[in-house]
């Protein structure tokens, strides 16, 4: 009776077993084939404009496999350094060091930008603006021989071969087929998807928090025009280059930091030929800026009380300082010590905490 029934189970569990054994179309045994899902990325951009997806479009697969390779170390020659080494969460995407250190310890030229609210940057990427789109500055940090030191080429193969990714390029593009400007796609989408607008002052605009006095005396204070006919009602005139709801301008300006003959980097100048541009870059947000220290393109200052007097009494003029900081260089800003305590106080609020702790935005390798 026990041996008909033990044969009986064993009939019954052939199948079975067969079926776990049995091979997909990709090879593998028990695995499920991966499938191609276009489903949209919802993305929360708050009181910012609509943004412009143009041709690359947000989707759950593609912003997961952009994810996966912005903290993907195989990108670099000796897989030691991701996207994310030199760009950290918690730094607001940014690195606190002056310069980034590469393969082999080598340092860059520049300091490393944050990267949040990439959608609504519509004048090109890094500091000089030498990158079109997104989707072309995600690549240029791979190949480039002070920073990841690989070839895309080389890239393409190391991601090939693993069983991950040809997985998630058909989830994210249809097949397996993994190329450069896929890879770019990708990433831009990742890097899009990084909002910066849950600050305690989008709270305070929403009717959620309330500043203090410090901190509201330091709005007042950053969006007043200087004045030097009446110092009185003068204020640091911040918002003349850092304003809108990303606290920036979309321009690339030189702020005043050295004197013509002292322009070791030309910025601008070297992606567009053109010497108007010399020593001009790229604005950057202020959102998050107590979290993104050092400051300026070449990390000079570290604190942000060193930035505010810079712009109070310390700007230097030369042939394409901007205008407006020329013309308030004349008396300086005049500021008080307890007005930088209060305008200092008042950048502090457009911190997000949220951000910089969002797991969709984390390592998704640790």
């Amino acid at each position: 009776m026990k041996l008909k029934q033990s044969i009986t189970l064993v009939a019954l569990l052939t199948p079975l077993v067969f079926s776990l054994c049995t091979k997909d179309p990709a090879g593998l045994p028990g695995v499920i084939t991966p499938e191609y899902d276009d489903s949209p990325y919802e993305l929360d951009y708050g009181r910012f404009a609509e943004p412009d997806m143009g041709d690359n479009p947000l989707t759950l697969e593609g912003v997961k496999l952009g994810r996966m390779l912005f903290y993907e170390k195989l990108l670099s020659k000796d897989n030691s350094i991701s996207c994310g080494s030199c760009h950290i969460q918690q730094d607001g995407f940014s690195d606190p060091d002056q310069f980034s250190a590469g393969v082999d310890g080598s340092l860059g030229k520049r300091q490393a930008m944050p990267i949040f609210n990439m959608l609504w940057h519509t004048n090109e990427f890094f500091w000089d603006g030498r990158a079109h789109l997104l989707r072309d500055q995600s690549l240029m940090p791979i190949q480039d021989e002070l920073e990841m030191k690989e070839t895309l080429e080389n890239v393409v193969t190391k991601l090939s071969e693993t069983t991950t990714y040809p997985a998630q390029f058909i989830r994210a593009f249809g097949d397996a087929e993994i190329t450069s400007v896929r890879m770019s796609l990708a990433m831009e989408q990742f890097m899009n998807s990084i909002i910066s607008n849950q600050s305690k002052y989008d709270k305070y605009l929403d009717g959620q928090a309330t500043l203090t006095e410090s901190e509201e005396r330091g709005r007042i204070l950053f969006s007043t025009e200087y004045n030097p006919g009446f110092p009185e009602l003068s204020g640091a005139d911040c918002a003349h280059c850092h304003g809108g709801s990303n606290f920036d301008n979309n321009r690339y300006m030189n702020n005043g930091l050295d004197a013509d003959a002292a322009q070791d980097d030309i910025g601008r100048e070297a992606a567009t030929g053109d010497p108007r541009d010399r020593a001009k870059f790229k604005v950057p947000s202020l959102r998050n800026i107590a979290l993104t220290s050092p400051y300026m393109h070449d990390g000079r200052f570290t604190t942000l009380e060193v930035v505010v007097d810079h712009y109070d009494h310390g700007i230097v003029i030369s042939e394409t300082v901007d205008p407006a900081l020329a013309y308030s260089a004349q008396t300086g800003l005049q500021l008080t010590d307890q007005d930088k305590i209060d305008l200092i106080n008042f950048m502090k609020t457009l911190t997000d905490e949220t951000m910089i702790t969002d797991e969709r935005f984390s390592d998704p390798f640790q």
